[in-house]
């Protein structure tokens, strides 16, 4: 009985300390709806990126890039390593801090995506305002390209 006792104040334990941690991680990543852009929104906005009123930076790895990005898109680099983030900063750094920017991986759904958070949250830290992230519930291929917008391969 007491080592039961033991392992139960053990896990409890256990879970006290990891609360913290996760709600920690959850409010690093503050992604919520009204950040968020759709597919049919974007493609309307398409003349805006070419016209440069719209800035449209694909944030993942140059690979998925060159299979097909949506056209007016500037690649950035996978912003889940340093070099990624740098580029990403580097491209925007001059921008005013009000331009609208959209940002895409397209990999896998943008919640498990490893590279569309740490892009949103360097745009937000340089003190961007205006910043949305294109809603890919699944990936690109499905939530862009199978639905008859646009896209662009190679370079």
């Amino acid at each position: 009985m007491m080592s039961l006792i033991i392992r139960l104040r053990a896990a409890f334990t256990l879970v006290l300390l990891t609360c913290p941690v996760m709600s920690a991680a959850a409010v690093a990543h503050p992604i919520g709806p009204s950040d968020l852009i759709s597919s049919s929104e974007l493609n309307g906005k398409l003349l805006a990126v070419k016209a440069g009123k719209v800035v449209l930076i694909q944030v993942g790895f140059h690979t998925m890039y060159m299979m097909g990005h949506i056209p007016g898109s500037q690649y950035a680099g996978a912003a889940s390593n340093p070099q990624g983030l740098a580029a990403l900063k580097k491209l925007v750094a001059n921008l005013p801090c009000d331009r609208e920017i959209v940002i895409y991986c397209g990999c896998c759904p943008w919640d498990d995506c490893p590279n569309v958070r740490p892009a949103f949250d360097a745009i937000r830290e340089m003190g961007f305002t205006n910043c949305k992230v294109l809603d890919i519930p699944d990936r690109l291929g499905t939530d862009w390209t199978e639905k008859g917008y646009p896209i662009v391969k190679g370079d």
